[in-house]
């Protein structure tokens, strides 16, 4: 008997770790279970929310298994749609290229006028015509306008005046006019100076241009006397070519600006001192 004892005891059961490893098993299946229970969606339930999220909004429409939502085009009725005008804007930047080339076909069309009513002095070299980037410049010799140390315009210069005038009346160019003289000094009691005779005779031609029909806030008159001379003064034909009344027509295509208008206000008449 103490020989079977004694072999019962010395006997150790290695397998003991089985229980544990399968109360591990089976918390573990438990687990996945529950997280597999609370991952999975109800059918019914998620239909039920997609239809009342529908009705809510009354924008969407959802198919019959409710796995998509559609939303179908939007139709507004005539009292619904915005005014015909809320139409999609060209860029700031297309609309001023506009402008600009509107204001220039408008500055070519000026010129050609210019230059047909001016034809015959031009011919005869007594008128230049010519376009820039910034507006035309037509340059009128003074013999053709004044006679020697006067300011008041001959009839028939008056008259080619007066044709320009009525080209420029139908624009919104402004419109610069400059007296210019040679260097030879003048002293009269009207004029005692080349600034006043410069300054008068351009004030003239406003005064003709306003009389013709050319709105005055458009035009301004500048007297240069001999400070802006084109020729040598040392000849002659310099000096003949210095005494002149320039029309300087502004293009402002530079200035264009969205909405800005194209007007430009201006005194009437004005001297500036100078040299060029």
């Amino acid at each position: 008997m103490a020989r079977r004892r004694r072999s019962e005891e010395e006997h150790e059961n290695h397998e003991r770790w089985l229980v544990s490893y399968a109360d591990f098993i089976t918390l573990l299946f438990a687990f996945f279970v529950v997280m597999y229970a609370i991952s999975s969606v109800n059918e019914g339930k998620y239909r039920v929310l997609s239809d009342s999220i529908v009705q809510a909004f009354r924008s969407v429409d959802a198919n019959v298994r409710g796995s998509q939502i559609i939303a179908p085009p939007i139709i507004m009725s005539s009292s619904q749609a915005g005014p015909p005008s809320a139409q999609p804007t060209p860029p700031k930047n297309a609309v001023m290229e506009q402008k600009r080339e509107a204001l220039s076909k408008r500055m070519r069309s000026v010129a050609e006028d210019i230059k047909r009513v001016l034809e015959p002095l031009t011919r005869e070299g007594q008128v230049r015509v010519t376009e820039g980037a910034h507006g035309i410049t037509v340059e009128i010799n003074a013999s053709v306008l004044f006679p020697i140390g006067e300011a008041l315009i001959d009839e028939r210069a008056a008259r080619s005046l007066s044709a320009v005038a009525q080209v420029l009346a139908g624009a919104d160019f402004p419109i610069t006019i400059e007296g210019h003289t040679d260097d030879v000094p003048i002293s009269t009691p009207r004029f005692p100076s080349n600034w006043e005779l410069s300054a008068v005779r351009a004030s003239s031609v406003v005064r003709l241009f306003v009389e013709s029909g050319v709105s005055p806030g458009r035009l301004t008159a500048a007297g240069y006397g001999d400070q802006r001379p084109v020729a040598d003064n040392a000849t002659e034909e310099g000096r003949a070519r210095n005494r002149r009344v320039t029309l300087l027509i502004e293009s402002l295509i530079d200035d264009v600006e969205l909405g800005s208008p194209v007007r430009a206000e201006g005194p009437i008449s004005s001297i500036e001192p100078g040299g060029r």
